[in-house]
């Protein structure tokens, strides 16, 4: 299987200003360099900005949300615009027909925020728990769609997170789009065995009775519910707890191929790995290395060891 298939290709909605476009409000950009210089080659960017596309051009006058009667107003700071309507209306457009694996949001927008952005009455800030008006209507028409923004993308858990489900969701629609067969399907699910028992013990089994009705199942039924049964599990956070049960279950997967003191050395760097002492990326490795014939082929294929490009080094974090 070539690399690019066996990896996927995601496709990503991002706020355009983070890919270093100058259409910030001040005319400047906010570029990310993990977006610009470490995800670009790996994935296929769809460049949004909701503010220049209802026609406001840059720069242009600051907005904020304000508590209103009827919920959240997006206000022009001193003329007082309301650009309520056409930023729904934009949000509901662009919802329909959002076909992406996942979307960076612009933080601190308050169209584009997804985490603590200020509602306003008067001078006074209520409170900082809302969603720009623009990021809530796609989150809430997407609910399992991976997002985050480029603040939280600098937490290296949050980050790895994030870029391993959007390659999981590329791999799914990459299949879901292809002119696949119940068999192709089978595979798909042994392949990601591990990465979705990771994820969530009960996802693992919920798409695994999904996939034992295929070939009895209408096919777009049995793509509907299995697409949604994988986003689900992949929604759950990895835990450390469940990432020592699956690898503790590849190394009985070594079977008789290890010697004593290598297994004991093994679920060593396991434990380790437990106790946060070791990145998940070095009980990986030694599993790689120790894998020999079928056991080998297994590892190789399942993409809990290798869920997106190996050149991102997002398992080098420890806890």
């Amino acid at each position: 299987m070539a690399e690019d298939q066996r990896l996927g290709r995601p496709r990503v909605a991002v706020s355009s200003c983070l890919l270093g476009e100058r259409v910030r409000h001040n005319g400047n950009h906010s570029r990310s360099r993990y977006l610009t210089d470490d995800l670009k080659p790996f994935v296929d960017w769809v460049p949004i900005c909701p503010e220049m596309e209802i026609g406001l051009g840059t720069p242009r006058e600051s907005m904020r949300l304000e508590q209103s009667p009827g919920g959240p107003r997006l206000m022009t700071r001193t003329s007082r615009r309301d650009l309520t309507p056409a930023m729904t209306a934009l949000a509901a457009e662009r919802s329909a027909r959002l076909d992406v694996d996942g979307y960076v949001f612009k933080a601190k927008s308050p169209s584009c925020g997804i985490h603590g952005i200020p509602l306003y009455a008067g001078s006074t800030a209520l409170s900082r728990q809302h969603r720009g008006l623009f990021a809530d209507a796609v989150i809430e028409a997407h609910p399992l769609l991976p997002v985050e923004d480029e603040g939280r993308l600098n937490d290296a858990v949050l980050r790895e997170a994030f870029t391993e489900r959007i390659f999981a969701l590329a791999r799914l629609r990459e299949l879901l789009e292809s002119d696949w067969r119940p068999r192709d399907l089978v595979a798909f699910q042994s392949r990601h065995k591990m990465q979705l028992l990771a994820h969530s013990p009960v996802g693992y089994r919920e798409t695994g009775r999904v996939v034992a009705e295929a070939g009895t199942r209408p096919r777009e039924e049995l793509a509907g519910a299995y697409g949604t049964a994988f986003r689900t599990a992949m929604a759950v956070r990895v835990s450390v707890g469940r990432n020592v049960n699956v690898l503790q279950h590849c190394l009985g997967m070594l079977g008789d191929e290890l010697d004593p003191v290598r297994r004991a050395d093994l679920a060593e760097v396991i434990g380790s790995y437990r106790a946060r002492r070791v990145a998940l990326s070095v009980p990986l490795a030694l599993l790689r290395h120790h894998a020999r014939g079928e056991a080998a082929t297994y590892v190789q294929e399942q993409t809990f060891f290798s869920p997106y490009p190996d050149e991102l080094g997002l398992r080098n974090h420890v806890g």
